[in-house]
């Protein structure tokens, strides 16, 4: 990802708190609670204003969309109010945020037949010029569609392990620890969800190279 994207990122992430939050943002970076992940599952604004640019990150690259990046979170902010006293968050609140954030970014994918707008990058493609055609540029936008609606067809687990490695960057160990798994059962749910995905995009990759 470029400079561009990530400033973007920061940019339509703040947007999405000051549409959830009123008055001034703890940033995420330095607060302690970001780093330990604990002491802040008592108040459930708090946990959202240190955690937000995280949630919204992931949901971001998911969907695609700021507006749908915003709709997770306010989702997420819904799902979780009733009840919070009673809630059991332990041990890593962060990482159950995380994970409430991606379910309900990869429900939003299930409910529509396509997303309105393209994806940050999930799949590497060969670039055979440096100034792509409009051709290139429909393929690399119906690829980039064909593996998000894939990817929303995974079971919940291997959804959220593949968004984990492959959106986020996390290796097996940190995967185990978020799903509160085994790095082996990771690694599996991972390669099963890779085939998974090749299975569904194998026929387009073939299709379009025909036409090369």
């Amino acid at each position: 990802m470029g400079v561009d994207d990530d400033s973007k990122e920061t940019n339509v992430s703040q947007t999405a708190a000051n549409t959830l939050f009123a008055g001034d943002l703890i940033d995420p970076v330095e607060s302690p609670a970001f780093q330990d992940g604990t002491g802040e599952a008592d108040d459930l604004g708090a946990l959202f204003r240190n955690h937000y640019k995280g949630m919204f990150r992931v949901a971001y690259r998911i969907t695609g969309s700021q507006s749908d990046a915003e709709d997770v979170l306010q989702t997420v902010f819904v799902r979780l109010t009733p009840g919070w006293e009673q809630r059991d968050l332990s041990p890593s609140p962060r990482n159950f945020l995380y994970r409430s954030a991606i379910n309900a970014s990869l429900d939003l994918l299930r409910q529509r037949k396509r997303a309105n707008s393209v994806s940050l990058d999930v799949v590497d493609f060969d670039q055979t010029s440096k100034t792509p055609t409009a051709e290139d540029d429909l393929v690399d936008t119906e690829l980039r569609e064909l593996v998000r609606n894939a990817i929303a067809k995974l079971e919940g687990r291997a959804a959220t392990a593949f968004v984990l490695r492959y959106y986020e960057g996390y290796d097996n160990g940190r995967i185990a620890e978020v799903l509160g798994t085994s790095q082996m059962v990771v690694a599996v749910t991972l390669h099963r969800a890779r085939t998974r995905l090749r299975k569904e995009i194998g026929s387009y990759l073939e299709k379009h190279h025909e036409k090369e």
